[in-house]
């Protein structure tokens, strides 16, 4: 009795089936799968622009260039693709509203039939440039002074391939379009002016208080010649029984950085880890063949940091950074990139990574994180100090510990994604700058 059951119920399944699609009304193949013509139209519009090729003759007088477009688009289809490209002139009226006037036109059938979609193509004329005007950093405020360390009388360490003065030209063609006043720090005396809170380029919009200080030289830092243990060691509080006696100048520049409220960039390597003078050193070398370098080795950037917190100076030579490998830069730090159009790897190498204890050990806070943590170190991060219930910083410091060579494009784009200054495009200023280009596709043959 079951059995009889189920064949009846088969029997009524596929008899509704059959009558079903017996009355159907299938789509055409061409519906089934259809060819995306309004995208097919955009790539074309691109390819033919690919060397500017379509925004010339849209706007040549001849029709030389014209034809040529034409029978690169007729090329470029396939055929069975019908086409019309027409070329508008944009102008507004006086009420400011944008008027389309064709201009010309080209087209290889009277009619696209009833299938058919477009694409729009905004072009602009030769005479016109497009150019960003960067907001300053601090602008409303008075705005900041931008010091890159240039010093003659100093060498660098841990930026192979380069000189610190070759990096910090291209530092200053880079960053300068966004302070208010940028200036090169050409000696270790002027360095010292700085120290002392005088401004030494004449500007009148130069300020120390509140200035950014970007160190060219990598893991060396120029030192001035005051600070020379032959001259003032025991008024400077150097400590000649120590190891590296160089250290307590570190702790010198971490007060300055505080009392000053200083941003200090360290673009590569271990920060600290040597001081330079060219004329003080002038026998003595970093043990790999680099003269005019003394070693302050781990201590150096201990120091700085002792220094930055207020906190007694003790020699403490225990090593505070790690090789952590390949690190990537963060999400915020790739959308900052595409923002201002700058694009160092995302893979970076960092064997000087600072370690996390920096941040309760000498009361930092994060200002910026460039890459990834990793671990328990910070590949690259700007730091602020933050006294205990203070709101607000007092000296920050950049750390990028990677592996030489420096790619100074990873300390331009920390330096603007913790300011943040705006970028204020141009609009197109010539008359008669701009023309819009539709492409029109349709189909013939075939179902």
């Amino acid at each position: 009795m079951r059995t009889v059951e189920v064949l009846i119920v088969i029997i009524i399944i596929t008899g509704a089936f059959i009558i079903s699609s017996f009355f159907a009304v299938l789509p055409w193949p061409r519906q089934v799968s259809p060819v995306n013509l309004r995208r097919l139209a955009l790539t074309t519009m691109q390819s033919l622009d690919t060397n500017f090729d379509l925004s010339s003759a849209a706007f040549e007088n001849d029709s030389a260039g014209w034809d040529m477009v034409q029978t690169t688009l007729s090329a470029s289809l396939p055929i069975n693709v019908l086409y019309n490209m027409t070329v508008y002139e944009v102008n507004g009226d006086e009420n400011g509203k944008e008027l389309y006037t064709p201009v010309k036109t080209a087209s290889n059938a009277e009619s696209l039939g009833i299938t058919s979609d477009a694409s729009t193509y905004l072009v602009a004329s030769s005479n016109v440039t497009y150019a960003v005007k960067p907001e300053k950093i601090g602008e409303k405020s008075g705005g900041i002074t931008l010091y890159i360390l240039n010093c003659s009388d100093a060498n660098g360490w841990w930026i192979t391939g380069y000189t610190a003065q070759s990096l910090a030209q291209d530092l200053y063609n880079l960053l300068s379009p966004f302070f208010n006043a940028t200036v090169m720090v050409q000696t270790t005396a002027q360095l010292k002016q700085l120290f002392d809170n005088q401004t030494i380029s004449g500007l009148p919009q130069e300020k120390v208080q509140n200035a950014v200080i970007i160190n060219t030289f990598g893991e060396s830092v120029p030192l001035p010649q005051e600070y020379h243990e032959g001259e003032s060691l025991e008024s400077q509080g150097y400590d000649e029984s120590a190891a590296y006696p160089y250290v307590r100048y570190c702790y010198t520049v971490g007060q300055k950085t505080r009392e000053y409220n200083w941003t200090w960039a360290s673009i590569v390597g271990y920060p600290f880890y040597y001081v330079s003078n060219t004329a003080a050193f002038a026998l003595e070398d970093n043990s790999w063949g680099i003269y005019g370098m003394r070693m302050t080795y781990q201590g150096g950037v201990r120091a700085f940091l002792q220094g930055l917190d207020n906190q007694p100076y003790i020699y403490d030579n225990r090593g505070l950074t790690h090789d952590p490998g390949y690190v990537t830069l963060t999400s915020e730090t790739v959308n900052n990139c595409n923002y201002y159009g700058i694009y160092p790897s995302s893979y970076q190498t960092s064997t000087r990574a600072l370690s996390t204890s920096v941040i309760s050990d000498y009361n930092l806070t994060i200002g910026f994180q460039v890459f990834n943590q990793a671990g328990d170190y910070f590949p690259g991060t700007l730091y602020n100090h933050v006294f205990s219930g203070s709101a607000s910083s007092s000296g920050s410091f950049l750390a990028i510990g990677l592996t030489r060579t420096p790619d100074i494009r990873i300390t331009e784009i920390s330096l603007l994604s913790y300011y943040k200054p705006r970028l204020y495009a141009s609009n197109y200023g010539a008359q008669d700058s701009s023309r819009l280009v539709v492409l029109q596709l349709g189909l013939v043959g075939g179902t």
